[in-house]
C-alpha cells in the first residue's frame, strides 16, 4: 500500500507537543477516520514511540525516520515499528536505541511491556474504563466488605488500578498463568500491597464453580476476547456467562461489560445483556477514548456500566 503520510504526522507531531507523560495513542487508523491509513497506528510509551503496521505500506522506513526527526528532540529514546502483517509480528528498532524496559505510565503507575509480543500488556484504549473503576473503588471508601471480581483479567492492569484507588478485595480470574504473573508483578513494581488480591487461573466460563464462592462481588469487570480458540467466542459464550454471573454477585452491583467485536452493535449488545437476566440494567454506555476516533461507533469498543439488582423470585 501506498500512503500519504502528511495528516498522520500532523497528528503526532501536535499531541507530542501536549505531553510526554502518560502512555496514548498519536495516532488510530484502525477506526477508518483517515483514507488510506487504516492499517497503521502510532503509540507513545515514552521514550519510546511503537509504530504498528497492519499490512504492508511503501515507505515505512521512512515515516518511523520522519517520526523520530520530531520525537528526539522532546527526549524520546527510539523508534520501533511492529509489523503485524508478518508472522510473529516481529519487531525493529530503526531509529534511536532500542528501549530496553518499555513500560506504559498511568498518573503514577507503572505498567513493563513486552515489544517482542503482538500484546504488548497494556490496553490504552479501555482508558475510559480504568477511570470508571476509580470512581467505583473511592465510591466504596470504607466499605469492609466491598470485593471486586476481574474476569478475563489478562496482565491484570484493573486489578492494579483499583488496588490503587482504595482498599477492596479483588479476585482476577485468568486462563494464562503467565500473564497472571505478570499481573501479579504488576502490583508489586508499583508497590501496591498483595493483601485480598488473588490470581486465579482458571477459565472464566467452563470452571465457573471454581471461584464463584469467593464473592459475593459488588464490583466487577467483564471483558473478554473477542476471539479466543477453543475458549471463547463472544458470539458463542457471552450470553452464557452473563447468566451465570448473578450466582457470585452481591445483592446490588456495578459491572463493566465489554464487548471489542465491530461485528456486534451496541444495541445488540445491550440486548444480549438483558436477555441473560431480568436484574440487569444498562446505565449507560462510556465515552470512547478520544485518542481512538472511529468513523462507526458501533464497531469501536463498547464499553458498558451495568446495574445488576437481585430480583425477588
Amino acid at each position: 500500500m501506498s500512503a500519504d503520510w502528511q495528516l498522520l504526522l500532523e497528528q503526532v507531531e501536535n499531541k507530542l507537543g501536549q505531553n510526554v507523560g502518560d502512555s496514548r495513542r498519536f495516532f488510530h487508523g484502525r477506526g477508518r477516520s483517515y483514507e488510506g491509513l487504516e492499517q497503521v497506528c502510532v503509540d507513545s510509551f515514552f521514550p519510546a514511540l511503537l509504530v504498528t503496521f497492519f499490512e504492508e505500506y511503501e515507505g515505512e522506513v521512512e515515516l518511523c525516520e520522519k517520526l523520530w526527526q520530531m520525537a528526539e528532540v522532546r527526549g524520546y529514546q527510539g523508534v520501533a515499528a511492529q509489523r503485524r502483517y508478518l508472522p510473529g509480528a516481529p519487531l525493529q528498532w530503526h531509529f534511536g536505541e532500542p528501549v530496553t524496559d518499555p513500560v506504559a505510565q498511568r498518573g503514577d503507575l507503572k505498567f513493563p511491556l513486552t515489544f517482542d509480543r503482538q500484546n504488548v500488556g497494556f490496553f490504552l484504549d479501555i482508558e475510559p474504563g480504568r477511570a470508571w473503576l476509580e470512581e467505583q473503588v473511592r465510591a466504596r471508601a470504607g466499605q469492609t466488605s466491598a470485593k471486586m471480581l476481574n474476569l478475563f483479567a489478562f496482565t491484570c492492569a484493573f486489578s492494579a488500578v483499583a488496588r490503587a484507588a482504595g482498599d477492596i478485595d479483588i479476585v482476577n480470574v485468568d486462563v494464562n498463568r503467565g500473564v497472571l504473573n505478570r499481573g501479579r508483578e504488576n502490583h508489586e513494581v508499583n508497590g501496591l500491597s498483595l493483601k485480598g488480591v488473588q490470581f486465579l487461573q482458571f477459565d472464566a466460563l467452563r470452571q465457573f464453580k471454581r471461584f464463584d464462592r469467593r464473592g459475593p462481588f459488588d464490583l466487577g469487570i467483564v471483558d473478554p476476547p473477542t476471539r479466543q480458540k477453543g475458549r471463547f467466542d463472544v458470539s458463542q459464550n457471552y450470553e452464557k456467562l452473563l447468566r451465570q454471573l448473578p450466582a457470585c454477585l452481591a445483592a446490588e452491583a456495578d459491572l463493566l461489560m465489554v464487548i471489542n467485536s465491530p461485528r456486534h452493535s451496541e444495541a445488540q449488545f445491550r440486548e444480549l445483556i438483558l436477555g441473560s437476566d431480568r436484574g440487569y440494567e444498562v446505565v449507560a454506555r462510556l465515552e470512547q477514548n478520544p485518542d481512538f476516533p472511529d468513523r462507526d461507533p458501533d464497531a469501536a469498543l463498547k464499553m458498558l456500566h451495568v446495574k445488576y439488582r437481585r430480583q425477588s423470585q
